[in-house]
């Protein structure tokens, strides 16, 4: 390596570690003991309240079973992307099941979120190639608050400035405007935006929004197209799980979800018409040209995906919420400074210093629990907060434990 270039790089890391937003030392997790909600560091037991398994599958008996039977039939990796190598039984059973919990005509599966995220969207902007039918005059409009891999994914399309534009969070009135101002100057609109916020908790009305862009189709000659990234919400929001869009009642033309967070396994999808999944899988660089997740994971996403529709599944949703629901009624007795009343698993404590964040969370590890900072450029300069994050594992005892440590800092 360069000397001058390894001076940069001990600079670079000496200031991002002097700002208190460092996130490369990573707790080690030895084990887990009794179930997912803890965890064994360095033999100690910690409680864990900065995860997105928000039911505690990832230690379930029948999902161990599936993936182990999975890989058993078909071995532990893929052996190739799948247009090369074909296309294995279980990931066809998983993206029909995963359609079918959404009510959609057909899925497709990613090796995660983020890169379905990233081919999606590039895709549907830019087409696969230059001769592309899709590369047309497009504008796409994004909610501010989005999540990275959304933001990264308008990027590296290297659209010109007047090809985007971002819509202040959850602002139907400014998207209103936006829309406005553009009629008859663009082919196609994409409007992108998370279903539940990812640092906030807080959700996208899909239904109000859907009415709003109906009103402006036929100002665009090839409409108005809404993707949402409900990662967050898919799984654990909505009394069946189904996410944003069973909360408001809205549907998105494609849904992007995760089988890594509420689900408790690994892996992405998008959800929608046979037309726009058919068009995915002959256009997506990160589906055509990336490995799946292993046959394993693909095993116990799809038994994840049949228990969240049984009568196990309906138990842990209603102990998730009656987890939300205490913790709330506990929090309201105290003066902790909550960013909104959200009804979802993250509950955002606002502190708003990088310092200040960092040092409660260092208190809350020495009193065995394990929560995260988050901070710029996560979420922006001054909106530093510790996620925390519910789950159906917890115990009211866990959730007591919690809000007294968090008074007593």
């Amino acid at each position: 390596m360069n000397p001058n270039f390894k001076k940069i790089l001990l600079k670079e890391l000496e200031r991002v570690d002097s700002s208190g937003v460092s996130n490369r030392f990573e707790n080690v997790i030895e084990h887990f003991s009794k179930d997912s909600s803890k965890a064994v560091i360095k033999g100690s037991e910690y409680t864990i309240f900065n995860s997105n398994d928000y039911l505690g599958l990832r230690f379930n008996e029948k999902l161990k079973k599936s993936e182990a039977e999975a890989s058993e039939v078909y071995g532990v990796g893929p052996g190739a992307v799948r247009f090369i190598s074909g296309s294995l039984k279980v990931y066809k059973d998983l993206e029909g099941e995963i359609a079918s919990f959404h009510g959609r005509e057909d899925a497709i599966v990613f090796s995660s979120a983020f890169t379905a995220n990233l081919g999606v969207i590039h895709s549907l902007i830019k087409g696969q190639s230059k001769d592309s039918l899709l590369s047309s005059n497009t504008l796409v409009i994004s909610d501010e608050l989005n999540h990275r891999s959304i933001i990264d994914s308008i990027r590296v399309s290297n659209l010109k400035k007047e090809n985007k534009a971002i819509f202040k969070h959850k602002d139907l009135k400014h998207l209103k405007q936006i829309l406005d101002d553009n009629k008859n100057k663009f082919d196609r609109v994409l409007v992108i935006t998370d279903g539940v916020f990812s640092m906030l908790g807080n959700y996208q009305d899909l239904k109000k929004l859907k009415l709003l862009l109906k009103k402006f189709e036929s100002f665009y000659e090839q409409g108005i197209l809404l993707i949402v990234d409900d990662c967050h919400g898919v799984g654990c929001y909505g009394i069946n799980g189904k996410g944003v869009e069973e909360v408001t009642g809205g549907t998105a033309d494609l849904l992007i979800g995760t089988f890594g967070k509420a689900f408790g396994v690994d892996g992405g999808y998008v959800v929608g018409d046979k037309i726009l999944i058919d068009y995915l899988r002959e256009s997506v660089a990160t589906y055509i040209y990336s490995n799946p997740v292993s046959p394993g994971v693909a095993g116990a996403s799809l038994e994840s995906v049949k228990l969240l529709k049984s009568k196990e599944g309906k138990g842990l949703l209603k102990k998730l919420r009656d987890n939300i629901t205490y913790f709330k009624q506990q929090v309201g007795k105290t003066k902790l400074s909550f960013v909104i009343d959200s009804d979802h698993p993250i509950q955002p404590l606002l502190i708003g210093d990088p310092i200040k964040t960092k040092k409660l969370v260092d208190y809350l590890f020495k009193n065995k629990l394990l929560v995260t900072n988050i901070s710029y450029p996560i979420v922006p300069k001054g909106k530093d907060e510790i996620r925390i994050q519910l789950s159906a594992s917890h115990s009211k005892k866990d959730i007591d434990d919690l809000i007294k440590k968090l008074i007593s800092f």
